[in-house]
């Protein structure tokens, strides 16, 4: 459970929050709903070609994709509900209501998605982690920056992969939808941040680059992560993906940075 802020002579006055309402308007403005997806329209996920055991095989790699995803957003439930309770600020407390929403749908959008592909496949124990993490995480200030300004961030780059080897399909079209409410989600907890570490101590920032140098090698380890249903292409693709990795985490840092944390400590991990 977080610690309350403290109230300070420094607390921001209202007009500070401006950012984080912008935030919540333009998620009222870009909800969508499952019922807006092309679901009789256009096939589930790519469609394999070839044998019948080479079809198979292909389905199980998108499977295991949708199992991560779907994973990753039922946590992220439990993490932007956590949000919501603890935020003091009302403006938050909005901006939270809508991304409860956002996150459920999101949830909901994989469900229905991978009942139409097979099932479920092998479950990810880095975002275990990932979330446990943010989910005990002592202060709001450490919650917000490590779910919204890190993790929301760096995922964005995964939906766009995901989609553009998925095009014509009910996933790209998911895919391209997660891309801008992550992002949206993004925007705002780089607002809130900025206002909570407005009145934040030299101690309280301090927690902030230890707990990036906690998340990090874990969000490495995730993203380098392949499930048996995709061992086979993981040693095609790793170059590639550790080189993806380090910019990520370079970009991780570069945010770090923009919101006035020293980041002359953070440690990026070695793929």
């Amino acid at each position: 459970m977080a610690t309350p802020r403290p109230v300070e002579d420094t607390e921001p006055g209202r007009e500070a929050y401006a950012g984080v309402l912008r935030f919540y308007e333009l998620a009222k403005r870009q909800e969508w709903q499952i019922r807006d997806l092309p679901w009789n329209e256009l096939p589930p996920i790519p469609e394999g070609r070839g044998t019948p055991e080479r079809r198979a095989r292909r389905n199980d790699l998108w499977r295991s994709v949708l199992t991560q995803q779907l994973q990753a957003d039922m946590l992220a439930c439990d993490m932007s509900s956590q949000l919501l309770n603890i935020a003091p600020d009302p403006e938050a407390k909005l901006y939270y209501s809508t991304m409860v929403q956002d996150e459920s749908r999101h949830t909901e959008a994989w469900l229905k998605l991978i009942g139409e592909v097979g099932g479920t496949a092998e479950r990810d124990p880095h975002l275990d982690k990932l979330a446990r993490m943010t989910l005990d995480a002592d202060t709001l200030e450490e919650k917000v920056f490590l779910m919204q300004v890190f993790y929301e961030r760096l995922i964005i780059g995964r939906f766009k992969l995901i989609a553009r080897s998925a095009r014509g399909t009910v996933l790209e079209d998911i895919c391209n939808r997660l891309a801008l409410d992550d992002g949206i989600h993004h925007g705002a907890g780089m607002a809130y941040e900025r206002v909570l570490l407005q009145s934040a101590s030299k101690a309280t920032r301090q927690k902030l680059i230890d707990a990036a140098n906690r998340l990090l090698p874990i969000f490495a380890a995730h993203a380098l992560w392949r499930p048996r249903e995709r061992a086979w292409i993981g040693g095609l693709m790793h170059s590639r993906d550790v080189q993806r990795l380090r910019e990520d985490l370079e970009q991780g840092v570069r945010l770090a940075r923009s919101l006035g944390l020293d980041v002359s400590d953070i440690r990026l991990p070695v793929a």
